[in-house]
């Protein structure tokens, strides 16, 4: 990871992501934002990775991200937070935010979850994975559920709806098998997929093959 910028409005929640972060990719800059002007202004440096509070001065929470998501142009962005507001972590999903961080999260967990986020996968916790099996109909149709798929994941599904194999989505992407079994296991928890056969279905369904 060349760069991370991390947008909390406490220093020392910035201080203590940045220093776990700095432990794992030590060659890695840490850019910090205090705001969300702050915030977006960074987010136009392209780093690799944003972290990002909903709680930040200067915007409401959707707008925020959105805007950061907008300037930084692909960028995978991870929301840390402590939210229990069901309807705006979905209205974040949909968004396309790379996945969610409770603060509560052990060093361990929030270092492999960027890891998985920066090798292309998306961050689910549990309780975030519950809450959209169980969304309401219009929240949770097959294509509202690919929508928060990430490219690579929309990759792999598209090939086990072709009927692909883990080994043989390793050689089609170019990717190590244990990558390939992370990605499955976030692609069928995101469309809420019993097996692979069920997310083929639901990625016919979503029109995506």
């Amino acid at each position: 990871m060349r760069a991370c910028l991390i947008c909390d409005d406490h220093a020392l929640v910035r201080g203590a992501i940045g220093s776990a972060i700095a432990g794992r990719w030590p060659a890695a800059e840490i850019l910090g934002a205090s705001d969300f002007p702050s915030a977006w202004d960074l987010a136009g440096r392209k780093p690799d990775l944003i972290l990002t509070d909903l709680g930040m001065p200067g915007a409401e929470p959707l707008a925020g991200v959105g805007e950061l998501m907008r300037i930084c142009g692909g960028v995978p962005v991870i929301v840390v937070t402590g939210s229990h507001d069901d309807t705006l972590l979905l209205d974040l999903l949909a968004m396309g935010v790379a996945g969610f961080l409770p603060k509560t999260s052990e060093v361990d967990v929030m270092l492999a979850a960027i890891a998985l986020v920066l090798a292309g996968g998306r961050y689910l916790p549990p309780r975030v994975a519950e809450l959209l099996a169980t969304a309401p109909p219009d929240v949770a149709t097959p294509r509202a559920a690919v929508l928060r798929l990430t490219d690579r994941q929309c990759s792999v599904l598209k090939l086990i709806a072709l009927g692909n194999s883990n080994k043989e989505i390793a050689i089609a992407l170019g990717l190590s098998p244990a990558t390939v079994k992370t990605h499955v296991a976030q692609v069928l928890a995101t469309i809420n997929a019993a097996n692979r056969t069920d997310a083929a279905v639901k990625a016919r369904e979503a029109g995506l093959v």
